[in-house]
């Protein structure tokens, strides 16, 4: 038997199916949106999820939809603790009210867009305000649920975090195959890495001979170094991105044991490539996405990801940008 805590063991296949049954008729099953003038351009064939379209502007709906489903009502009675960069603290906040738990408590940091911290507090999250470059996000939360008796949901490092994100990987085989296409490759962002771990197991399953690719901002490259070096690293204190959402510190325990063996590769963008394509996704697909969201599009215009000659699903993972750094990224 494995010394690994249970929550800290990758989910079976089943696992992500039974997420996606949780889900059906909470969340919506967002379109797969095709260009014809971006597909000429580079050559290959894109898919683009549009998962900013998602409940609370993000993938990470499904992930917190999933675990608090699962709480018991002992659980829902006493509330949850998280901590978030601002997409998984919205979507805790949000599903905590539709399912009846008594209290949500988000850690963000104080830094993170003001859109985000409004949201957060909107859906009915008690907001703590951290300093990134000098406190433990991961610290906090762990003392405040101990000592108010909260469940902690961790943005990433839980299996059943990871089953409801893989649900987005499951959707796109899915909706790729009632198209007849076979893509070649899914790419979506990485931080902690929980999106790609749940999306590596459910192609694993549905598309063997296809590949997951993750995609991380030039300053927050720590899978793709954490997997070059053969174990997790950090990103160094003080590292500054346009990509508020993608800013873990370093891999997480569960997600870099599903990631490392199962990625097709990590691709790495800078800023200006990712204004590039906020511009893109607008002028394209008439899609706001956030700068974290757009990794996987700037990745594909850049070059950093081959789409050449190939069928390739692209995640444009979340639309919660605040209206200046849009604006920058339309006057790119």
């Amino acid at each position: 038997m494995s010394d690994t805590p249970w929550h800290l063991q990758p989910p079976e296949f089943t696992e992500i199916e039974q997420a996606a049954a949780r889900i059906r008729g909470v969340l919506r099953e967002t379109p797969l949106l095709e260009s014809e003038r971006l597909n000429r351009r580079l050559g290959g064939r894109l898919l683009v999820k549009a998962e900013g379209l998602q409940q609370t502007g993000s993938f990470k709906a499904r992930g917190a939809w999933n675990r608090l489903s699962l709480l018991t009502p002992a659980e829902r009675d006493r509330g949850v603790a998280t901590f978030s960069s601002g997409n998984h603290g919205q979507a805790v906040a949000w599903a905590a009210g539709r399912l009846g738990v008594r209290h949500a408590v988000v850690v963000m940091p104080a830094d993170a867009p003001a859109r985000k911290i409004e949201a957060t507090r909107s859906w009915g999250g008690e907001v703590i305000l951290y300093d990134r470059n000098r406190e433990d996000r991961e610290a906090i939360g762990r003392a405040l649920a101990e000592e108010r008796g909260l469940t902690l949901v961790p943005p990433y490092d839980d299996r059943r975090v990871v089953a409801g994100a893989g649900t987005l990987g499951r959707e796109a085989a899915e909706q790729a195959g009632r198209m007849g296409v076979k893509p070649d490759a899914l790419v979506v962002c990485c931080s902690g890495g929980g999106l790609a771990a749940g999306c590596a197991l459910a192609w694993e399953a549905l598309l063997p001979d296809s590949r997951v690719w993750a995609v991380e901002p030039v300053a927050f490259d720590d899978t793709a170094r954490s997997i070059a070096a053969g174990k997790r690293l950090a990103n160094a204190p003080g590292a500054q991105s346009i990509c508020d959402a993608v800013q873990a510190p370093m891999p997480g325990v569960l997600t870099f044991a599903i990631n490392a063996p199962r990625l097709g590769g990590v691709a790495v963008v800078s800023d200006d490539e990712v204004l590039e394509a906020m511009r893109v996704a607008f002028a394209e697909f008439g899609l706001v996405a956030e700068p974290g969201g757009a990794l996987t599009l700037a990745a594909a215009l850049s070059g950093h990801v081959r789409v050449e000659g190939r069928c390739t699903v692209l995640v444009l993972s979340g639309a919660n940008v605040d209206p200046e750094v849009f604006a920058k990224a339309l006057a790119h």
